[in-house]
């Protein structure tokens, strides 16, 4: 019984970290797209990707964990910051770009994209049930996305290709070696986002601007709003189970299309609802799925 209570427990815990992990991204996210509206793009990412630098190596001076190491310059790393840098890019401009509700509803497809990956590139098995869910949250995607509609903007695949990014990140993520911590892969992650942030500021040939405080501010909040969103998910992960924490991964969409809403005045329709709820269901279907064959 004792220990029933302790699994409750931390069940709930991780939840509450999950849910507190899904808002400080919204909130990171809605800073993102205040500040891109006054300062060039390239400029923020930059800021941002240096800010995240110093952020994670006072982190990784606290644990005393070694940022430089020859696990990190591993085919599959290097590969992984590759993807990671297209994924931060490509995202970054989605939000800056488009409506952030419906970039953050593309973002969730990210778990279905992810199992499909594992089974094309890491050769792990994914029976009929679960096929079945992938293809039908793919669908959910193109009725966010509405391709055939005369109101589609070609912009809404920087969500899709920052998804896309973010998935390849996270499937070498899988066989990365455990002596990378958190503090290690967090340095690494706003690295790229400095390197993105150089090379499509000279893409953009937009020269930087004048730093003002209100800004200077913003993006502060936005790094201390990010690092604590990525910590809080790390702790979920590692305090409850997967099964029962996973799901609470959705809130995102729940307080993303809030912010949207409620700060930007962004305007939802039935088909933008529609497709959340096709994503989410397929989703949250294989994960209970998965959880069912675990235990079984």
């Amino acid at each position: 019984m004792a220990n029933l209570d302790l699994s409750k427990r931390a069940n709930l815990m991780g939840i509450v970290w999950m849910i507190s992990s899904m808002a400080a991204f919204a909130i990171e996210d809605a800073l993102i797209k205040i500040v891109t509206k006054q300062l060039p793009v390239g400029q923020v990412l930059t800021i941002f990707g240096f800010g995240g630098i110093c952020i994670f190596t006072l982190l990784a001076k606290r644990a005393r964990v070694k940022l430089f190491q020859p696990e990190v310059f591993t085919r599959r790393m290097l590969l992984r910051a590759v993807f990671e840098f297209f994924g931060r890019l490509f995202y970054i401009l989605a939000i800056a770009l488009t409506p952030i509700s419906s970039a953050t509803a593309i973002l969730q497809s990210a778990p279905l994209v992810l199992v499909l990956g594992a089974r094309i590139f890491l050769r792990e098995k994914v029976d009929a049930q679960t096929w079945g869910a992938i293809w039908l949250g793919l669908l959910g995607v193109l009725i966010i996305l509405r391709p055939t509609a005369d109101d589609f903007s070609a912009l809404s695949l920087l969500a899709v290709i920052g998804t896309l990014g973010f998935v390849g990140r996270d499937l070498m993520t899988r066989t990365a070696p455990a002596v990378l911590t958190k503090e290690v892969l967090g340095f690494y992650g706003f690295t790229n986002m400095l390197v993105a942030g150089g090379c499509f500021s000279l893409w953009e040939g937009k020269a930087f601007l004048p730093l003002q405080m209100p800004q200077a501010l913003m993006i502060g909040a936005a790094l201390i709003f990010g690092v604590f969103a990525y910590t809080a998910l790390m702790t979920a992960m590692r305090t409850g189970s997967i099964g029962a924490v996973t799901p609470y991964r959705y809130t995102r969409l729940l307080f993303g299309i809030s912010v949207g809403v409620l700060v930007f005045g962004e305007q939802l329709d039935s088909q933008m609802l529609m497709g959340c709820a096709v994503v989410i269901g397929a989703g949250l279907f294989v994960g209970w799925w998965g959880g069912v064959r675990k235990a079984s």
